[in-house]
């Protein structure tokens, strides 16, 4: 009980934020974590070890503590992924039939159990048990998916997939929120924008704002997919970086499905930056660059997705 306690004193109560690790990577969420996941009453104690002369112990300390008293050591990282691939984190709230200029799909509403984003994924055939299905995974992109912003072509991409889903009359996409910008929201992505018109490129502009280069996680998504039955796929994607972000939850990518660019004036710097820089598996920058700087026309054929 709070009365319990005294202050000042050598303990001190620590609160766990709801979800734990996959909520707040710190230690309190990790203690807790781990008695639960044990079977045990969900709490615990914690202890910060320290070296004989008083400064915090680092990794290779702790290695060498835990050989010398018979420890196991784990990483808040571990305890991370080791959620994400074993917990259900999405649940199921809606379902209806949507018409849509490929044909109908079905619209499945996603909420995610960490921080209630609702996702959304259009699916075309019955796509459970299927081998080899052919899948989208695509990243919120205001700008580009909504208003056709030549900086990429995420809408382009958006509608190809759809298109190609439904040539094949077997596929889903999978719409994830909260990847505005590569993860960094939509206020920043617009202020990494006026850094790139100034000169910087896409990847120093987010450094230049204290901003990681990319944050996106894709284990809702993989969790998504788990849940429509789909466990191999061929991928539409130029990013590789998806290809880990999607096997580490059990799932199998048998193929890349390429996206071709076909560059414009406005993303071309752009898009060298994310196959240099980014590693991105980006065809076509060796031809013309389209000209025309406005107007739905020209942005039906920039290049890879902002945000994909």
């Amino acid at each position: 009980r709070p009365a319990d306690l005294a202050r000042p004193g050598h303990i001190f109560p620590l609160r766990y934020s709801t979800g734990g690790v996959l909520k707040r990577a710190g230690h309190t969420e990790a203690a807790v974590d781990l008695a639960r996941m044990a079977g045990m009453y969900p709490a615990g104690v914690l202890c910060e070890i320290v070296n004989d002369d008083g400064t915090m112990a680092r990794v290779p300390d702790l290695e060498g503590f835990c050989a010398e008293h018979g420890l196991l050591m784990v990483s808040i990282a571990q305890l991370i992924k080791h959620r994400r691939q074993h917990e259900k984190l999405v649940k199921r709230i809606a379902e209806a039939r949507i018409p849509t200029p490929w044909g109908d799909f079905t619209c499945y509403v996603y909420e995610s159990l960490l921080d209630g984003e609702q996702h959304v994924a259009f699916v075309r055939g019955a796509v459970q048990g299927e081998s080899d299905v052919l899948v989208r995974v695509h990243s919120e992109c205001l700008t580009g998916d909504i208003f056709h912003s030549l900086r990429c072509d995420c809408g382009i991409q958006l509608h190809a997939a759809m298109e190609r889903i439904a040539t094949e009359d077997l596929g889903a996409l999978v719409y994830l929120r909260g990847h505005e910008g590569r993860g960094i929201g939509l206020g920043h992505k617009i202020r990494a924008y006026g850094l790139q018109e100034a000169g910087h490129d896409t990847v120093d502009a987010n450094v230049e704002l204290g901003l990681p280069v990319d944050s996106r996680e894709y284990g809702i998504g993989a969790q998504i997919l788990n849940d429509l039955g789909i466990t191999t796929m061929r991928l539409m994607t130029n990013n590789p970086a998806k290809y880990g972000g999607l096997e580490g939850f059990g799932l199998e990518i048998t193929d890349r499905v390429a996206l071709k660019t076909i560059p414009n004036p406005e993303n071309i710097d752009y898009l060298r930056t994310k196959q240099q820089r980014l590693g991105h598996l980006i065809e076509g920058l060796d031809e013309p660059a389209e000209g025309g700087t406005g107007g739905a026309a020209g942005a039906r054929q920039a290049g890879e997705p902002d945000d994909g």
